[in-house]
């Protein structure tokens, strides 16, 4: 199976090979830091020309794990859009796929860094969105509980075989929950960063993403 059950707050979750965090009690989708738009926010600055399918790459991706899941309620946890320009310079298609996949379900936008205003393509914004036990925000807050957050893009690195592989992660410990950057064209954060290692603790784990997900010690 392309997924990981663990037990987080008392909730059984699975952390999907594709980045996305699955709630089945809840039927709850939730994914972090899409950053949709980041080519065209590149090129508008002046950076260097990327292939302008990144949002298109992401939203495949997205449509994939919901019709995989059928969830009622889909959380994007902050950074959905590289700037609020990106969103509003977006493609008409995109538009209407990101119409197509809110219907009938409850779909909420978290405030991110990057995307800190309104929205205007459906759905709910907030700052961040309580389903008890957990908390959804885009940035970890230090002495929160069953928090679920993203803002780091972490990833972290496994030895196997004589080959070093470096994947997106999701960290887990008693406490905290951060998830991995879900869209294309995003970096990523070493878990053995001093910023992480401060933030977790001892016993945490990383959910290396992919075909086969792999859970190991928290690279330190």
């Amino acid at each position: 199976m392309n997924e990981v059950a663990f037990s987080f707050a008392g909730q059984t979750l699975k952390a999907l090979g594709s980045g996305a965090l699955w709630w089945p009690d809840q039927q709850l989708l939730c994914v972090s830091d899409l950053h949709l738009g980041k080519s065209e926010r590149i090129a508008r600055r002046g950076g260097p020309s990327l292939p302008p399918y990144d949002s298109q790459e992401t939203l495949t991706r997205l449509a994939v794990d919901i019709a995989r899941t059928n969830p009622a309620t889909v959380i994007c946890l902050g950074d959905s859009f590289d700037d609020l320009k990106a969103s509003a310079a977006m493609q008409a298609a995109e538009q209407r796929d990101i119409t197509a996949l809110q219907a009938g379900r409850r779909w909420i936008w978290i405030e991110g860094n990057h995307d800190p205003g309104p929205i205007d393509l459906g759905g709910t914004h907030l700052s961040e969105c309580k389903i008890a036990p957990l908390t959804f925000r885009h940035i970890a807050q230090a002495p929160a509980q069953a928090e679920v957050s993203g803002h780091y893009h972490p990833k972290a690195r496994l030895n196997a075989r004589g080959r070093t592989i470096t994947r997106p992660a999701f960290l887990v410990d008693k406490t905290r929950l951060i998830l991995p950057a879900y869209g294309t064209y995003t970096g990523g954060l070493r878990s053995s960063d001093h910023t992480l290692d401060a933030l977790m603790d001892g016993q945490a784990i990383a959910i290396l993403t992919g075909s086969h997900p792999r859970v190991i010690p928290m690279p330190r």
